[in-house]
């Protein structure tokens, strides 16, 4: 059961790169790309911030930024999708 633009497909091995791309994403990584985002936003409020921080603030949002930036970067550029699901 195979459609074209907005279509179901029934194995999502059978799907070409653009399909796969255009078919929905799941909750999961919604909210893991949302959590990324935060992370990132966070820990580069922190670089930018107008006060003295000291050195461990600055060296933990380091990580929190790298951390962020790391789920958003793999989570985005994963082409994933949810089963017999019409977008």
């Amino acid at each position: 059961m195979k459609k074209e633009n907005k279509a179901t497909v029934s194995n999502p091995n059978e799907m070409n790169i653009a399909q796969r791309v255009k078919a929905p994403t799941p909750k999961f990584f919604k909210t893991l790309r949302t959590i990324g985002l935060a992370l990132a936003a966070i820990g580069g409020a922190f670089w930018v911030a107008p006060v003295a921080v000291s050195a461990a603030q600055i060296t933990v949002a380091g990580y929190v930024t790298l951390a962020g930036s790391v789920i958003t970067a793999v989570d985005t550029s994963q082409a994933k999708m949810t089963e017999n699901e019409t977008p």
